[in-house]
């Protein structure tokens, strides 16, 4: 069964989502972390919406952008800064780095710097899923300039013709690196997808319990036999595409555009929520952002206490020695 609502919560996770990232992009500018970073800042309630709706056996599949899905389905801070930082105590022992975190325990599949790619994976572990029978289900995040991509409208059509327990999950922040929608994508996202025969919804992905509701729609429907379905989640990125020690990209979006997208944060959304619903416990906003304050800078100190791999394990890890067992069972040649 999926979580049961609990704003507070959720609350805790988005904020968690939020300091994870601007601590990270803090760390990047002091040259702690090398290589790209393209910050979730402003789309937490997608990631926490989602993975609410999910179970622990369930799987999913991440993107460049892709901290928020990682720590939302129960991706540890301290684990992630230590991979960020190229610890040996990081989810792949340093290696992997920003875009390419998994832990397949937690059913994260892996983070992809290809974009789209995370959906043919998805669509490899949901077949898995339906033949052996079990109620699981994949879900494959990938941005709006996934879907000019071949790979993921290859990907809907093999969900559609083997009817696979898939949630395509769609975030659309409007942006393509610098290239806005209106430039790059013909047509209607949930229309496109509806041309592959896949149930399409819209929904206000700055808004956690939309999210979270539409989601666990999908997600019933699929566990139960229904088939895959098209999630697309308007929200917005506050931050540039991505940032890197020694440089920021340009950023051709105007004041007023991110004035705009600010002015339906999904943090501060949820919080005015609570406060006129049931309301927080005395202090309970503080309390929470302390917590996950002490969480975050926790977690910091854990990696930079890490050990760095050492220079002649630099090619461990790099091949599999073993697969495993194909075919499934049950399946016929």
């Amino acid at each position: 069964m999926s979580e049961s609502r609990d704003p507070v919560e959720w609350y805790r996770r988005m904020r968690r989502l939020r300091r994870f990232e601007m601590r990270a992009a803090e760390l990047v500018g002091d040259g702690e972390i090398n290589g790209p970073v393209h910050e979730y800042i402003g789309e937490e309630a997608v990631a926490v919406g989602v993975c609410a709706a999910l179970r622990a056996d369930d799987v999913i599949t991440s993107t460049h952008r892709g901290h928020g899905h990682i720590l939302a389905k129960g991706g540890a801070p301290d684990r992630m800064f230590a991979e960020l930082l190229g610890r040996e105590s990081g989810y792949n022992r340093g290696r992997g780095g920003s875009m390419h975190i998994a832990d397949f325990d937690l059913g994260i599949y892996g983070a992809n710097g290809i974009v789209g790619a995370g959906a043919p994976m998805a669509c490899g572990a949901a077949f898995t899923f339906k033949v052996r029978g079990e109620d699981r289900v994949a879900v494959p995040f990938f941005g709006d300039g996934a879907m000019n991509q071949g790979v993921l409208l290859e990907s809907f059509n093999l969900a559609v013709i083997l009817h696979l327990p898939v949630i395509f999950a769609c975030e659309n922040n409007g942006y393509a690196i610098t290239s806005s929608i209106r430039e790059m994508l013909g047509g209607d996202l949930a229309r496109r997808a509806e041309g592959f025969g896949l149930p399409a919804q819209s929904v206000d992905g700055m808004d956690v319990c939309a999210v979270h509701a539409a989601s666990a729609a999908a997600v019933e429907r699929a566990r139960a036999g229904g088939g895959p379905a098209f999630l697309e989640f308007r929200t917005a990125r506050y931050s540039v595409h991505n940032i890197a020690t020694g440089g920021r990209m340009r950023d051709n979006r105007s004041e007023e555009t991110l004035a705009q997208a600010r002015e339906r944060d999904p943090i501060e959304r949820l919080a005015g929520e609570i406060t006129r619903g049931a309301g927080w416990e005395p202090g309970g906003r503080d309390a929470v952002d302390d917590e996950i304050e002490r969480e975050i800078e926790g977690a910091v100190g854990f990696a930079r206490n890490s050990p760095r791999p050492r220079a002649e394990t630099a090619l461990d890890y790099m091949y599999a020695d073993t697969y495993p067992d194909f075919p499934a069972p049950g399946w016929e040649h």
